[in-house]
């Protein structure tokens, strides 16, 4: 009789562990801020979609052609949304988490700088006619438009300042 009533107890204890981790789990991860902008928190953007994260063990069928460069830099994952500018123009904004700052300074260093401007934003970027690309500590932002001119490079200069505030 003992023993069936420490064996109760030991499995309402259990359960209860179980239950509380879960909970705990489940809150963590509701309370992980996204590094992407809700639709219109950045005037004139829609966001078009759920973001897609990827490994970088997957990140060849996001990037093909061009992962083993961010993999050799010690990229981590990569997550992606899509967003449209006032129906004008779709962009799609990606955040590569690397192991490091020297890793996402490395993947920044090896962008060409012609026919683009450097930029004061996080840790140091470049602006193009239709794209901007900067680095935050161990983050790499690229937000690449559909489009290209001065209103696009505006636009997405307001973008990624609202990522690079979101990036901790």
């Amino acid at each position: 009789m003992i023993w069936r009533r420490i064996a109760i107890q030991a499995f309402l204890f259990a359960l209860v562990i179980t239950v509380m981790g879960h909970i705990a789990c489940s809150r963590h991860t509701e309370g992980q801020a996204t590094p992407f902008p809700d639709s219109n928190e950045v005037a004139g953007w829609i966001k078009t979609g759920e973001a897609r994260t990827f490994a970088a063990s997957e990140l060849w069928s996001y990037i093909d052609g061009d992962a083993e460069r961010y993999v050799k830099a010690g990229v981590q994952s990569t997550t992606t949304s899509d967003y449209k500018f006032q129906d004008k123009f779709e962009a799609v904004a990606d955040v590569y988490v690397m192991t490091n700052a020297e890793g996402a300074r490395t993947i920044l260093n090896s962008e060409t700088a012609s026919e683009s401007q450097a930029l004061q934003l996080g840790d140091g970027g470049r602006l193009y006619s239709g794209s901007l690309v900067f680095c935050k500590g161990k983050y790499l932002v690229r937000i690449v438009a559909y489009k290209e001119g001065t209103d696009v490079q505006q636009a997405l200069l307001d973008l990624g300042r609202a990522i690079d505030q979101r990036l901790s």
